[in-house]
């Protein structure tokens, strides 16, 4: 047999992401995609340090299902699950219900602590961040045109430089 990882890799490819599917049907914490990577970053270090050549498909794969087996209890403890229905105070009022809840203020923290993180990212001007300040604010568009003596169109194309600039991440506030 050859030592290839390519070889290996289109060979065994689509039987690893069956297992991989398999696998996270019991671990819904890892994406499919997540492990059939892990299991090949796996094959990969085996095929390089030559630890593949004379074995069969089959001595491969069971070896990667063990592997993500083992990788899956190793990440297990350190995931933190929460479920939706888990009560959050001593009336039983559960989370789903204080997130459905009309005080919205949790989530649009969470929103703008998101959008912050992204904007020290992508280093965005001292103009769009007043216009993204100004946005979170909950200012209309006309609004913040007259406060900084612009026209709206103005800031209509400063809101997509910084969606661009972003990425897709949409936030109510901004639109």
């Amino acid at each position: 047999m050859r030592n290839d990882f390519e070889y290996f890799m289109k060979r065994l490819s689509p039987t690893l992401r069956r297992i991989s599917h398999r696998l996270n049907g019991r671990f819904t914490f890892f994406n499919d995609d997540d492990l059939c990577q892990e299991a090949l970053a796996h094959l990969w270090v085996l095929s390089q340090d030559g630890k593949l050549t004379d074995k069969t498909d089959s001595y491969i794969l069971q070896g990667c299902y063990f592997h993500l087996k083992n990788y899956i209890r190793m990440h297990m403890d350190k995931a933190t699950m929460i479920s939706m229905e888990t009560p959050v105070d001593e009336d039983g009022t559960m989370i789903k219900d204080l997130l459905a809840s009309q005080d919205t203020a949790i989530l649009d923290n969470i929103e703008e602590s998101a959008l912050r993180e992204m904007v020290k990212e992508n280093k965005l001007t001292a103009r769009e961040e007043e216009v993204l300040d100004m946005s979170l604010s909950g200012l209309t568009t006309r609004e913040i045109g007259s406060k900084l003596n612009i026209s709206h169109v103005a800031v209509v194309k400063i809101r997509k430089k910084i969606k661009n600039k972003c990425g897709t991440l949409e936030i109510s506030h901004c639109t």
